[in-house]
């Protein structure tokens, strides 16, 4: 089967600010959710631009076999983006929005889009820019649902929304990502948040990846320990990631090459992402 999206050594460099990313690969089938992590400045935002044909990047990237820079209007029927900042025009209500949307998109199914819209508080005749940022964002998605998207890239979409909008907005998203053959990136500060629906990691730093692996392999690869600190010489010897002080104990992040070395000195746990993000952020670059 063929990759929906390849990149393959990917770089890109600023005059003024120097290299933002550096020999960045991966591929993504249906099926798999990435998620895309690090800070800011880690290089998010640069490689999702680069995929969206924003803007010229060395290296080689692929979106159904097409070219985003050279070929994106062909990438753009087949490829979708929700950012945080809401890009929907306030002046037009949402009818007129999904009208607009029905006559230049030739695959929008207006009638799949109401039907998201239904299990909403959005109104037709609202105007978009009365609209909440929780319901800005649902609109958006409605979008996205009704048009044959077989990749969506989504940006930190859920920032600032509350609890029930975050709910939400991540059951209807999995709805949709189910009934097709579709890939999915996930760039996200919100690491617990999304963890759970995430096949793939790419973990960035200063724009190289510090972590790149199947959400399968962590628990495979990891692991914590929480051991008296009367072991703390020994464990410091065997390359913990990170380390949290407690009373009288202390918690190692550590590779499973240790593991059954460690086995007597106390109490192992599963590692959870948010973990392994934050050791890996810590990290000396």
């Amino acid at each position: 089967m063929n990759a929906l999206v390849s990149v393959k050594h990917v770089s890109k460099q600023y005059h003024r600010n120097g290299e933002a990313l550096h020999d960045i690969s991966f591929e993504l089938h249906a099926g798999q959710v990435l998620g895309l992590l690090g800070h800011n400045g880690a290089g998010k935002s640069t490689l999702i631009n680069a995929l969206l044909g924003a803007h010229q990047y060395q290296g080689s990237i692929r979106i159904n076999g097409l070219e985003p820079v050279t070929q994106r209007d062909q990438i753009m029927q087949s490829l979708s983006y929700i950012s945080d900042v809401n890009v929907l025009p306030g002046w037009m209500t949402v009818a007129q929005l999904l009208n607009y949307t029905e006559g230049v998109h030739p695959s929008f199914n207006r009638s799949k889009a109401d039907k998201a819209l239904k299990q909403t508080d959005i109104k037709p005749r609202s105007r978009i820019k009365t609209l909440s940022k929780g319901m800005k964002v649902q609109l958006h998605l409605a979008i996205v649902i009704a048009t044959n998207t077989q990749i969506l890239i989504l940006d930190e979409p859920t920032l600032g929304l509350d609890l029930v909008y975050r709910d939400t907005f991540y059951r209807h998203l999995l709805e949709w990502f189910h009934d097709g053959e579709r890939a999915l990136i996930i760039a996200s500060h919100e690491v617990a948040e999304i963890e759970h629906l995430l096949t793939d990691v790419l973990i960035l730093k200063h724009g190289r990846p510090v972590l790149q692996t199947s959400m399968d392999s962590i628990s495979d690869d990891y692991f914590i320990l929480d051991a008296s600190d009367e072991h703390k010489d020994h464990i410091a010897t065997m390359n913990p990631l990170s380390s949290q002080k407690g009373l009288g104990t202390t918690k190692w992040l550590l590779s499973s090459q240790y593991a059954a070395q460690v086995k007597a000195l106390g109490d192992v746990y599963g590692v959870k992402l948010a973990d392994l993000f934050l050791a890996l952020q810590k990290e000396k670059a």
